[in-house]
Order: C-alpha cells, then structure tokens, then sequence
C-alpha cells in the first residue's frame, strides 16, 4: 500500500456546503484526504448499491477520507462522499457505516444537497476540504482563522450555510431506510450509530462530535427507526463474513497507520493470530521501523493469502520505503497483476522502477504512470512523478507538461505557469499537448489573479 497520504489544503475559496459538519477553528485547519486503495473499496462498496437504489449514477460517487479522528460523514459539491477516519475506526460493523451512508444518500436525492455551480461540482477533493476549512473556521467564530484560510484564496465566494431541520433529518431517515430495505440491508447498524451518539447530547456543543451537531438527534428519529426494524422484512439480515472480515481489516489498517506503533502493538497483541490483527502488526512493525519483524508478519499473511494484491502492495511498500528498492518490485508487480485497474498500486511500482534508474524500468515506469493519470487525471502525485519519470527518460517537454499539471491540480499557479512555459518551447504547435499546454497556461493565470 502506498502511504496514507495527509494532504493539507492551502487554497481556499470558502462556499459554505450543507451536510457540513462545522469543526473548532484551530482544528479545522488539521483537515487532510487520505489515500488508500483498499480502504476506498471497501467504502465504494457500501455506498454504491444504495446510490443506485437512490435512483442515482453509483459510477459517478468519490470516495475520499478524512484524516480526523470526529465521528463524521458528509456529502459535498455533488457526488463526493466524505467519510472521517474516526467514524471508521469507531464503528463496529459494515452496517453501522452503511446506515450514514444511506442517511447521507437520503441528503443528495432529497435535494438537501447546496448546489454550488459547475465549478465546485468538477473541483477535485482538496479543494472541497478548502471549502469546508473556510466554512468551519467562520461559522466557529474564528476570526483569526477565517482570515488566514480565506486570504490563501484569490476569489472569495459569497458564504452560506444551510442548517438542516430536523424535519430535513427526518425525511433523510425516511429515506435511508428505504434504501437499506431496497438493498436486503437491516437498518440496525443506523439504529447503532444513533445509539453511539445519544449519550453526546448530554454533552457542551465543544466536545460533542460535529455529526451530531449538524444531525441534531431526536427521540422519534430514534423511535422511528427502532419501529421500522421491528416490522422490516430485513431487520435480521448482517453483513456478510466476508464484509466483516473486509470491515475488520480496514479498521485495523487505519488505526495501525494513524496511530503510533506503540499504540497498534498494545491494541492488536501477539496472541491475537487473527488476519486483522497481525496485518495491523505488520504495519507497526515497519513504522518503528523494524523491517524483519514487518517482512515476518507480512510474509506470514502472504503464505495464505498470495493472491491478495493489498499484502502483496504493503510489501513492496515496506521494501521500497527502507531503501530495499529491488526486492520491493515483486511484490508491487504482483499487486499491480491482481488489481491492474488500481491507479494507486501502478503509482507504487512506478515509484519503484523510478528508482532503479535502469532505461527500461523508466519506460515501464511511464507507461504505468500515464495507465493512472488516465484513470485519475485529478490526482497531482500521478502527475509529479511523471515528468520525474519523463525527465529521467530525457522527453524534457513532456516532462515540464506533466509537472504543469501536478502544479495546477495543487493550485500552486506560479510553478504551473513556469512549467508550462518550458513545456512550450519544447512541443509542435497546434499538436494535442501543447493545446493542452495552452490550457493550463490560461487555468493558471486565472488562478493566479
């Protein structure tokens, strides 16, 4: 697995977004996106059936998570599904994260949705989170704050938020368990979750979780649910053993990668043989780092399980990162055979046959990278390492194109017009990439007033 990537957002054109759940100021700046192919699966797979029963395009929903430990979920800027990690790692079972997503679903097909215009719908998921760092730090009470995000900005949008009623609430419960039923899913893990949260009513508004504040609870949200499983065709229905395996895992890789070795070691002790537990282990094991003890568990959980292209790419990970680049291609490759379709997984092998500086494993590395630019066009890394790979493999132009767009899906304008620059001078007039260059030249001015 790639490392859980904390991207900060520098850039901000603050456009306040229902279904927001308003953090503290000062914490409201710590907002980042976390990548992980594993873990994006596993929720793509519960939301997907109930956008689909929302009468919606599942193919269209973004999965991004949020590195913050607040039991939260939302939906933002169309078909963008946020999900904090706390929420994950707090929840029991697929069916308790399964019931917000319907919830949150219930949202998006009842119109509760702000509809922000074509430019929030087609923005990327780091300047979403900017959107939300700008409507936090403001309706928090942060002057301070709100004035350092939003002069990070260089178009300010007139800001409003829309407060959901409790009849909103409602209606979106009504909803859900509609889906939830439409699916052959029970609405006890919805139920759960409500139940999880009771008990933080009791609470001052600072040290509640912000779901809560922006879904406020009530007892005949409660009582409404209760009574819907009581008479529901699929109130005994759980997850599956192979979802709550999944589950289980997911849980386990977040906690190992969020907090300390120390921590996941005490959480997931040597007795515990189960697979979640020595994966979580693995992990601690290469954060220390102890590279033996992390090959060991990793190895272990390989010999079960060799087709499993997640092992197969924390391996390569754990190799690539302690400078064994070499012996990391395997395993990546073997990844990459299992999941060709994972953006994520080529970025890792790329890296790899980057590294190795060798003309062929250049080549190789392009071809893999230009494979997830074209199924993750939005995402900057792809790009960065493409023109390092174009760079290395002396195609200097098509280098500086591809660091242009790295810098403008960053929104840092200058670098991208700098790039762009240098792409020009080195490309066939009217060709496809330099009109793309043209493109970017004028994204990036635009940017940049």
């Amino acid at each position: 697995m790639i490392t859980l990537q904390a991207r900060a957002v520098g850039f901000v054109i603050a456009i306040l977004i229902s279904l927001l759940l308003v953090a503290p100021p000062v914490q409201a700046q710590g907002l980042s996106i976390i990548r992980d192919t594993e873990v994006e699966n596993t929720i793509r797979a519960y939301a997907a059936p109930l956008f689909t029963a929302a009468g919606l395009d599942a193919e269209a929903v973004s999965v991004h998570i949020v590195n913050d430990s607040r039991l939260n979920a939302f939906v933002a800027g169309g078909l963008n599904l946020f999900v904090n990690t706390g929420l994950l790692i707090a929840s029991d079972t697929p069916d308790e994260i399964i019931g917000v997503f319907a919830h949150e679903t219930g949202h998006i097909a009842g119109g509760h949705l702000a509809r922000t215009g074509q430019a929030i719908e087609n923005a990327t998921a780091e300047v979403i989170l900017a959107y939300i760092l700008g409507a936090a730090a403001i309706i928090g009470g942060g002057g301070e704050a709100a004035g350092a995000i939003l002069a990070s900005g260089t178009a300010i949008a007139q800001q409003s938020l829309i407060r959901y009623s409790q009849a909103q609430e409602q209606a979106a419960d009504q909803a859900a368990v509609r889906y939830l039923e439409s699916v052959g899913r029970s609405a006890q893990g919805m139920l759960d979750v409500f139940n999880k949260l009771e008990d933080q009513e009791l609470l001052i508004a600072e040290r509640q979780d912000p779901y809560l504040r922006s879904h406020p609870l009530t007892r005949d949200r409660i009582r409404f649910v209760r009574n819907f499983i009581e008479t529901a065709q699929y109130s005994a229905v759980r997850s599956s053993t192979d979802e709550i395996n999944a589950h289980q895992r997911l849980v386990a890789k977040l906690y190992s990668f969020l907090n300390s070795p120390g921590k996941t070691l005490r959480a997931y002790r040597k007795s515990d043989t189960s697979v979640p537990a020595r994966y979580a282990r693995a992990i601690a094991y290469y954060r220390i780092p102890d590279v033996k003890q992390a090959i060991s568990e990793i190895d272990g959980l390989l010999r079960e399980f060799p087709d499993d292209p997640w092992f197969q790419e924390l391996k390569g990970q754990i190799l690539f990162e302690n400078g064994h680049i070499a012996l990391s291609m395997a395993p990546y490759e073997r990844a990459v055979t299992l999941r060709p379709k994972e953006a994520l997984l080529r970025l890792g092998l790329a890296r790899a046959q980057i590294e190795i500086n060798n003309e062929e494993f250049t080549k190789k590395a392009i071809d893999n990278l230009l494979i997830a630019a074209r199924a993750e066009p939005n995402y900057a890394e792809h790009w960065h390492f493409l023109g390092i790979a174009y760079a290395r493999d002396g195609q200097l132009a098509q280098s500086s194109l591809a660091l242009a767009e790295s810098s403008l899906l960053r929104n840092e304008f200058v670098e991208a017009k700098y790039h762009v620059e240098k792409a020009k001078r080195g490309l066939a007039a009217g060709s496809p990439a330099f009109l793309r260059a043209e493109d970017i030249s004028m994204a990036a001015a635009k940017g940049n007033r």
